[in-house]
């Protein structure tokens, strides 16, 4: 037995180690131009040595060098950065949009009577709004009226603070005609109903963009416009609309026209309502409708 399996690993290492001539010839002349001699084992290890370098250049390849963008399922580095870059943006963006839409969608409710006004939700607002005023005394104290005083002696002869312009917006009458119900906060009735015939035309008060038109059930076919700086102007129960949401319009510019469209309107009338920064103000203190 012992002999019989030395035979078989020297017959295993005859085969190996045999050597064998690889001749290359001219075809035509057959003369011999190159000769290697190789033996099983060298041209095994050199076929593995080639296959094991020609997989380790292939990898170095791919993971080091630009030309792996080329390989179908690798992406550029400079498109993976800005993506992230982007997506960080669009999440910034999304968050920015949803707190915009949700004032906005607040003030339009109360604006046109969806919800009550002590319900609107805005930073200092919170407060502002559910407090009633006629709980404080509004009466000024000593040291104020003093301080009025010194204030008023200083600036009666300057003459630049009388030529100042007190208001950053000029606000022109939407119609004309006589006020049948003024405002009254304690009604809560933050507007002027001010009479005008049917179809009549209701004009912007001032330059703005058109944040809602459309039609309530309180109020009818309502417009409420954004003049900047904090300033909102409504005009409802209008017969029909000239302007859409997101319209820039000028001051003066037709708008509406005048009806008596929702469940709260009694004849042909503008409901005008003017804001500054969330509160209802009285348009008479800016605006002469006669």
């Amino acid at each position: 037995m012992k002999k019989k399996k030395s035979f078989k690993k020297s017959t295993l290492r005859q085969k190996l180690l045999h050597k064998y001539r690889l001749v290359i010839l001219n075809e035509e002349t057959f003369e011999e131009r190159l000769s290697f001699k190789l033996t099983k084992l060298n041209l095994f290890v050199l076929i593995s040595v080639s296959v094991i370098l020609l997989i380790a250049g292939t990898t170095v390849l791919i993971a080091f060098t630009p030309l792996r963008e080329y390989i179908p399922g690798y992406s550029s580095t400079i498109l993976k950065k800005k993506a992230v870059e982007l997506s960080l943006l669009t999440d910034s963006l999304e968050v920015e949009l949803g707190n915009n839409i949700l004032y906005l969608n607040s003030i339009k409710k109360a604006l046109t009577g969806v919800v009550k006004i002590e319900s609107i939700n805005r930073d200092s607002i919170f407060n502002a709004i559910s407090t009633d005023p006629e709980n404080f005394d509004l009466a000024p104290s000593r040291e104020d009226s003093i301080l009025r005083r010194v204030v008023e002696q200083e600036e009666k002869y300057n003459i630049f603070a009388n030529t100042r312009s007190k208001i950053g917006i000029v606000l022109s009458p939407p119609v004309s005609g006589s006020i049948s119900d003024g405002y009254n906060p304690k009604t809560k009735h933050f507007a002027v109903d001010v009479i005008v015939p049917e179809n009549a035309p209701i004009k912007s008060a001032a330059d703005g963009t058109v944040i809602f038109a459309d039609w309530t059930p309180d109020t009818g076919n309502v417009v409420i416009i954004d003049h900047g700086n904090g300033i909102i102007s409504a005009y409802k129960h209008n017969s029909s609309l000239t302007k859409q949401q997101g319209d820039l319009v000028e001051s003066g510019e037709v708008v509406a026209l005048a009806g008596s469209t929702g469940e709260l309107s009694t004849g042909p009338h503008l409901h005008f309502e003017l804001w500054i920064n969330g509160f209802p103000i009285n348009p008479t203190n800016f605006i002469d409708f006669k």
